[in-house]
């Protein structure tokens, strides 16, 4: 099953603002999550982010919902693993 992947504005944002190398591997990554939305090494969110999946690209992470009934996948914040969980 294939997922539509969405971006909030946002995480687009975010993304927009990061260097191009680091950029164009977390494109690769999220374009991958449109097969596989819980690839290996995805871990559930705890505490008020509990309903997301988070995902490492080196020192950055994607935060993301998936909606399995509309099989959408929705990334929310993109940025470095130390300012990304605040």
């Amino acid at each position: 099953m294939t997922y539509r992947v969405l971006i909030d504005p946002r995480a687009a944002r975010e993304l927009e603002a990061l260097p191009k190398p680091v950029v164009t591997r977390i494109d690769a990554f999220i374009l991958s999550l449109a097969t596989n939305p819980r690839p290996p090494g995805t871990k559930r969110l705890k505490g008020k982010l509990k309903e997301g999946w988070r995902v490492r690209v080196g020192e950055y992470r994607i935060l993301y919902r998936i909606d399995d009934e509309k099989s959408e996948v929705r990334i929310f914040e993109v940025g470095h693993r130390r300012e990304v969980y605040r």
